[in-house]
């Protein structure tokens, strides 16, 4: 189905970290006893991909091995599971556009592999493509043979909305239910060329939505004077602000390995949950930092907006 460009307003309310949802209450409140006020603020969740030096996952961290801080101001870490398993809702979206209609076949049997080596009892996902338009050609389901189907019908078409795709599939997943993960797999040669959302519109939507963003560029051309680099410099923005990653292939036959790997990240998630302290103010974005012991690197979701009001 078409999703009408007119409806890429980008919603920035709603207290959202690295694919999962804040806890119910939207903000923070102020409940009175006699003289005394207290303030009870939302609980804010991180998840964090752990790995070393060669890029595979780092398991079963203790709790004590991470510092978190908001602001610059250290946080307590009241919620801690060293292996997420809740479930999980992706937006597969894949650049149909003319740069890449050589590869297209090799691209959408890739994506029909990944379909059926993702989707797990109890997760979902929509298949989105992207051209000069950006279509969803599944709504968001568990049905791996519909959604593999879906897949071998992309078609060829022309220019590159690469941020509309990020802001439309931010927004779908925006609507998904609150208690899940959240992550677009996005991929693209990055020559964005058509979009009628800006840079700021598809990163503010990433970071609104809660969404991990992987992205799997396909260069068409290895030398930067040969191709259009300003597409693969934001998207580098845009994916190292939402905790995801950003791979660079220069062989589509690298493809499936790419595909393995997120699917592996994405099961070995560590998920981390604090109150803010001061309480933050309400429409504000929130900077947030983690470290972890051992020399390891780690990628979180860096920014949130909180709540506009407050109750």
């Amino acid at each position: 189905m078409k999703r009408s460009l007119a409806a890429l307003s980008v919603l920035l309310s709603g207290t959202i970290l690295g694919g999962v949802r804040l806890a119910a209450a939207p903000g923070a409140r102020q409940q009175a006893r006699g003289s005394e006020i207290r303030v009870q603020t939302d609980l804010v969740s991180i998840l964090a991909s752990v790995t070393d030096a060669s890029g595979r996952p780092v398991l079963d961290l203790p709790r004590e091995a991470f510092q978190l801080s908001e602001e610059g101001v250290s946080q307590k870490i009241e919620r801690f599971e060293a292996e997420t398993n809740r479930p999980l809702d992706l937006a597969l979206m894949v650049d149909s556009s003319m740069s890449t209609v050589k590869d297209l076949k090799f691209e959408t049997e890739a994506a029909a592999h990944f379909i059926r080596q993702v989707v797990r009892p109890g997760d979902t996902l929509g298949l989105f493509e992207f051209s000069d338009s950006v279509t969803q050609l599944s709504d968001f389901s568990d049905n791996v043979p519909r959604l593999q189907a879906a897949a071998r019908h992309i078609a060829p078409g022309t220019g590159t909305s690469m941020y509309d795709a990020i802001v439309l599939g931010s927004n779908a997943l925006k609507h998904r239910p609150s208690d899940r993960r959240r992550a677009i797999v996005l991929v693209t040669d990055a020559g964005e060329t058509t979009s009628v959302s800006k840079f700021e519109d598809a990163r503010r939507a990433a970071i609104a939505s809660g969404t991990l963003l992987y992205s799997i560029v396909i260069r068409p051309v290895k030398s930067e004077s040969g191709r259009n680099t300003a597409g693969e410099h934001a998207l580098i923005t845009i994916t190292d602000g939402t905790g995801g990653a950003l791979y660079i292939l220069d062989e589509l036959s690298q493809l499936d390995q790419m595909f393995d790997r997120i699917d592996r990240e994405l099961r070995t998630q560590y998920l981390l949950g604090y109150y803010p302290h001061p309480v933050p103010p309400p429409a504000s974005l929130r900077r947030v930092h983690l470290e972890v012991n051992g020399g390891y690197a780690v990628r979180y979701r860096k920014e949130y907006f909180t709540s506009g009001n407050l109750n």
